[in-house]
């Protein structure tokens, strides 16, 4: 059978690096530090994958929005202290290699900064298997499908022969703004149930899983 998706893009907190706690309790720690009620930690991780700004809005609801520099800056801090001792999801470099000699062009659509991304690129070597990447203070924040429709129109696909992967809600209504397809990875910030409201193809719970329905299905 022929390939039914010529282009793969993918999320990168809590799809393919593992980060989403280290983000969570960066939130946290700002919070106690500026003297800030604390979220609980599925309230901290509900912004993962918008531009930091959005995502602090959707972490800290409560924060007055003069504070919100601040907040970031300091953030910005606890993260970095916290991103080396991170590492790729169990089976993610081999997921990225295979698709990659499969002959799928990948790409990256994320809420990082381009600095942020390109930092993480280098330091876990993935960087050479994706061909194009798209992030938050390049493009509109997600789920504007701005990221998406810029991949497809510099990879020359078109819609029905790209798939989105990510890990939040905010990826899975992206894809659905850009008409198309997704799946939805339940490991990382996000819970299954409220990924499935906005009906991906299919969601895992593993990265195994996911590989074995790419496999099969792509």
């Amino acid at each position: 059978m022929g390939k039914r998706f010529d282009l793969l893009v993918f999320d990168w907190d809590g799809t393919l690096f593992d980060s989403t706690r280290a983000i969570g309790d960066s939130v946290r720690a700002v919070c106690r530090a500026l003297s800030i009620p604390e979220p609980e930690d599925e309230q901290a991780r509900r912004g993962i994958g918008l531009d930091l700004a959005e995502a602090v809005r959707h972490a800290v609801p409560w924060l007055p929005e003069d504070r919100l520099p601040e907040f970031i800056e300091r953030f910005g801090g606890e993260y970095r202290r916290r991103e080396s001792s991170l590492g790729l999801y169990a089976g993610a470099r081999e997921l990225v290699e295979r698709l990659h000699r499969a002959g799928f062009a990948l790409g990256v659509a994320t809420g990082k900064s381009r600095r942020g991304l390109d930092r993480v690129l280098s330091t876990t070597g993935l960087g050479r298997f994706f061909h194009a990447s798209r992030c938050a203070d390049e493009c509109f924040s997600k789920p504007h499908p701005q990221m998406l429709l810029e991949l497809i129109d510099e990879f020359d696909v078109s819609p029905e022969r790209a798939l989105m992967i990510g890990d939040t809600t905010h990826d899975l209504q992206m894809a659905a703004n850009a008409v198309i397809s997704a799946l939805a990875v339940s490991y990382g910030a996000h819970s299954a149930e409220r990924l499935k409201e906005l009906t991906p193809l299919a969601c895992f719970a593993s990265v195994p899983a996911l590989e074995g329905w790419l496999e099969a299905n792509a």
